[in-house]
This record gives C-alpha cells, sequence and structure tokens, in this order.
C-alpha cells in the first residue's frame, strides 16, 4: 500500500539532489531543490505516521515544514543582499559577502 507513496517520495528526493549538483550556478534553484527536498522528507513521515496510526510523524512533518519556510526567508533575505552587491544572482563572486 506505501510502496507508491514511498515512490513519490524517493522522486521528489531524487529530483532535489540532481537539481542541486547539476546546478551550481543559480542561487534560487539550489534553495528550491533544497526545499524540494524537506517536503519528500516531509511527505514520507505524513504518509508513515498516517501509515503506522501515530500522531508523532505529522507533528515532526509540521516542525520539518517550519524549518523549510524560515529557510527560505533566510535564503531569499541573503539572495537579495546578494543580488544588490553584485547584480547577478551567481555564485562566482560569493566571496564579496564575506564581512
Amino acid at each position: 500500500m506505501t510502496t507508491g507513496y514511498l515512490l513519490v517520495s524517493i522522486i521528489l528526493f531524487t529530483t532535489g539532489v540532481s537539481g542541486i549538483i547539476i546546478n551550481k550556478n543559480n542561487i534560487i534553484l539550489i534553495l528550491m531543490s533544497i526545499e524540494l527536498i524537506l517536503l519528500a522528507i516531509s511527505y514520507l513521515l505524513i504518509v508513515y505516521s498516517v501509515t503506522l496510526d501515530n500522531l508523532l510523524g505529522i507533528i515532526f512533518s509540521l516542525m520539518v515544514l517550519t524549518v523549510a519556510a524560515a529557510e527560505s526567508a533566510i535564503g531569499l533575505a541573503i539572495l537579495v543582499a546578494y543580488f544588490r552587491l553584485t547584480g547577478t544572482i551567481t555564485i562566482k563572486a560569493l566571496n564579496l559577502l564575506r564581512g
């Protein structure tokens, strides 16, 4: 019963990892790939929490989604600061943000 859900979660996870590996220059795509990885983990936690009839997985999934939202907000704030400094969103001149 859960093999289909597990397959969807594995596909989402590998898509996120391959997005990070393939695209190393664009910060927005790297942030989106990290969010996709966290979404796949959260999806798997919810599926197995419902399967095992345990509420703990759903609560932990909400914690993961909260951390993911905070991570994306901080990442986008850093991205805006980086874009104002360099005028581009490539990672090549990332060392300019060091104080």
